[in-house]
């Protein structure tokens, strides 16, 4: 479907704010280039009723975690008839609540890390059932937003309490040590699968977006079996939520190998840092050509 005109969302007022500004500014330049009439939209500096004004067909929504990424921009968006690309809202509210999600998985038998839900202290003693070390993290943050490894009892209450006044509901996690990967989606289509080797001991805010010294491997080194089975395992999670367009699956290996499914990005990082360019490239799409595809799905 060709648009007219398309409205790239950026900005917002999440944690993830900084990360948005610059999907946004870069998802711009090369739509821009390919000669689409492109607007630059922050809803957090005016409303969102702006975009009937001011004429656009369609929207890229760039807008990473809060109301960009859990279900309510997504739902505007559709009461005012404007096209989107990625999930619609039902779909983005099941993935952004990683306690849902994962209860999904669990019913379709679809392996996700051992998990516990934490609202209150007196639920600590079930994060401790799941072993040290093990991820502490807020239900409902992209980026790894607060996320904490936690490596004792100790830490464990000290963390939860620091957590827990920004936080009211927490999400415990067994720590997995057989290696991170993230497999991205578009359209139909799984990219390559890229492994992750953070120099931090985990993959957090700051390997993400401020270090240049994380690693990736893309091709991730996996057999051609084990590339073909990760790649089943993002789909069928992917689907499982209703994804749709685009979005990226991560997940974790155990001691033994086997792949465990972390959670889902519904609106994933497209900076110079993203990993959905970083597959795409190793899959013969350009920045330029990935950005039109993904716009392509636009509903």
């Amino acid at each position: 479907m060709h648009f007219h005109k398309v409205a790239v969302l950026y900005g917002g007022d999440s944690s993830e704010r900084e990360v948005s500004l610059q999907s946004g500014e870069a998802v711009a330049t090369v739509l821009k280039k390919a000669g689409l009439n492109i607007y630059l939209f922050d809803p957090s500096c005016e409303p969102l009723e702006n975009l009937k004004k001011i004429g656009v067909e369609a929207v890229f929504n760039l807008l990473h975690g809060g109301w960009g990424e859990n279900g309510e921009i997504q739902a505007a968006l559709h009461m005012l008839g404007i096209s989107q690309t990625g999930s619609k809202a039902k779909a983005c509210m099941l993935a952004f609540d990683k306690y849902l999600t994962k209860l999904i998985w669990q019913s379709i038998g679809l392996k996700t890390a051992p998990f516990s839900l934490i609202r209150e202290e007196g639920d600590l003693n079930k994060a401790e059932a799941l072993g040290f070390p093990l991820f502490l993290k807020p239900l409902t943050e992209g980026s790894s937003v607060g996320v904490r490894k936690v490596k004792s009892k100790q830490e464990l209450i000290q963390e939860f309490s620091q957590l827990k006044k920004q936080h009211p509901v927490l999400i415990a996690e067994e720590f997995l040590n057989g290696g991170e990967y993230s497999c991205a989606i578009v359209g139909e289509t799984a990219l390559p699968v890229i492994k992750i080797e953070p120099t931090n001991e985990f993959y957090d805010y700051e390997s993400k977006y401020l270090r240049n010294d994380t690693r990736y491997l893309c091709p991730a080194l996996l057999t051609e079996q084990e590339e073909k089975i990760s790649q089943s395992l993002a789909k069928s999670a992917f689907a499982s939520v209703g994804g749709e367009g685009f979005g990226r699956v991560d997940f974790m290996r155990n001691a033994q190998g086997d792949f465990s499914l972390l959670e889902i990005n519904m609106v994933p990082g497209m900076t110079s840092h993203s990993l959905m360019p970083m597959a795409a490239k190793v899959a013969g799409l350009s920045f330029q050509e990935l950005c039109l595809r993904i716009l392509s799905y636009a509903s």
